[in-house]
């Protein structure tokens, strides 16, 4: 056998186990992992990581913008489906709208801010 035909079947292989875990989980623990994700990431992109936000390489507010309003979209989508889960996912993502607000130097007005579309305003 070549070498090209055993990397295709060890890829297929893979694939084939990756799908077969993402089939076992819980819908609701894929979207609360991918909500978790979005945080830590819209969290990473506010700087929040830092003892000082605003000297943090990492601070990027239009990518946080991005993800804290994907991650908007995601609850008010699937927050039926959150069960428990809900409060806190949403009460993170309200303190990141928060956070981008604090770390704007022009803050957007209430109900403009990342995410607020879905949300609604957040002061």
């Amino acid at each position: 056998m070549s070498e090209a035909t055993l990397n295709e079947q060890e890829s297929a292989l893979i694939d084939g186990e990756v799908v077969r875990e993402l089939a076992e989980i819980p819908a609701v623990e894929v979207i609360s992992r991918a909500a978790v994700m979005l945080m830590s990431s819209a969290a990473e992109k506010l700087g929040l990581g830092e003892p000082d936000p605003s000297a943090s390489p990492h601070l990027d507010l239009d990518e946080a913008r991005r993800v804290i309003t994907a991650l908007a979209g995601l609850v008010t989508a699937s927050v039926e489906y959150l069960g428990p889960h809900a409060g806190p996912i949403r009460d993170g993502l309200q303190s990141l709208q928060r956070a981008f607000r604090e770390a704007s130097s022009h803050p957007d007005a209430p109900g403009t801010g990342p995410g607020e579309k879905y949300t609604g305003p957040v002061y």
